[in-house]
């Protein structure tokens, strides 16, 4: 084997072990906090954990799993308005149903769903990637503002609780290292897009220049009001739906609104450390709610719960799609 062959075969190995890795770990986490929770658990403590989960009432989950639905529809009708300026006409079908795919491919790989949705309307919309790429990142940057707001409520609400509450749990040093790596790696990355003139370079400028036109969409898109209320129609969607599933516990039913919006935060940031928050969104359920002198156990129920019902809608449809999606278009 030459030295070029070597270089190649070591570098598939990499890229292959590297994805290993970022399906791998984030189970491995969530799988280790599952461990660790019930292993702290006494018999008497898994006895009412069983119990909360059998005496929930499904009716209120099954009203949460539909709100979370129309939320998605709303997402993909809302799609429709930053595709518009740049030509496309997608039907609602086909942009619910790669959003519906995308939710299901990030149970799998993290990440990954954004580019599942662009490769779907690319195939059965011939709609190009980079485009349909663009409007999902700009989309994602109106999600980031929505979940800060949401944030900064959390934090007028429930100030001094929620303070210390993260100021105990995350070590100074994360925080001092974080504000140094960070402004490090933007300025490197605008060095490197600056002065290099490698291929590399290229090809990511070229991708970006094709980005542009997709995340000033909303820029340019004549329907600016009604995405904008779409906007708040869909995350005030998720919020309900949050807000409904605490009825099913006659212990969560009386949560304060300031609490259901903290939990509600914690909740949504659970999705970014392992596969769409497996094993980590019922322990910080657990984990925030007993601030609020709500329960471990009943905390760990209601957040297996929420989180199960919601993982299974995302299988369901999303499998669907994926089957529906060559018949209904089986004219292209």
């Amino acid at each position: 084997m030459c030295f070029l062959t070597k270089i190649i075969y070591l570098f598939k190995v990499n890229k292959t072990l590297i994805k290993i890795l970022k399906i791998g770990i984030p189970l491995a986490l969530g799988v280790f906090l599952i461990w660790y929770i019930y292993n702290k658990f006494t018999p008497l403590q898994l006895q009412e954990l069983s119990g909360y989960v059998n005496n929930a009432n499904y009716w209120i989950i099954g009203l949460s799993v539909g709100l979370n639905l129309l939320s998605h529809l709303a997402r993909a009708h809302r799609w429709s308005f930053m595709l518009a300026p740049l030509g496309y006409t997608p039907k609602l079908a086909n942009n619910f149903m790669a959003v519906s795919v995308a939710y299901l491919m990030n149970l799998f790989i993290p990440k990954s769903g954004e580019v599942s949705r662009a490769i779907v309307l690319d195939k059965y919309e011939k709609i190009p990637f980079s485009a349909g790429f663009g409007t999902i990142i700009s989309e994602r940057i109106i999600d980031l503002i929505f979940l800060v707001v949401f944030i900064g409520a959390a934090l007028v609400l429930k100030f001094d609780t929620l303070s210390s509450y993260l100021f105990d749990a995350i070590p100074a040093s994360i925080v001092y290292t974080l504000l140094i790596v960070l402004p490090g790696l933007v300025v490197l990355t605008y060095v490197f897009l600056r002065f290099s003139k490698s291929t590399t370079n290229s090809k990511i400028k070229s991708f970006l220049l094709d980005l542009k036109d997709g995340v000033l969409s909303i820029v340019t898109m004549k329907k600016k009001r009604l995405f904008i209320g779409y906007s708040f129609f869909i995350w005030g969607l998720y919020l309900l739906s949050f807000y409904t599933a605490t009825q099913a516990l006659t212990e969560t039913a009386n949560i304060g609104l300031g609490t259901v919006i903290i939990a509600f935060v914690v909740g949504s940031f659970t999705f970014a450390f392992t596969n769409s928050g497996f094993g980590t969104y019922p322990a910080a359920m657990a984990g925030v709610l007993v601030l609020f002198n709500v329960p471990f156990t009943v905390g760990t129920a209601f957040g297996w719960i929420l989180w199960t019902s919601g993982i299974a809608s995302i299988i369901v449809i999303g499998v669907g799609s994926m089957l529906f999606l060559p018949v209904y278009n089986k004219n292209k």
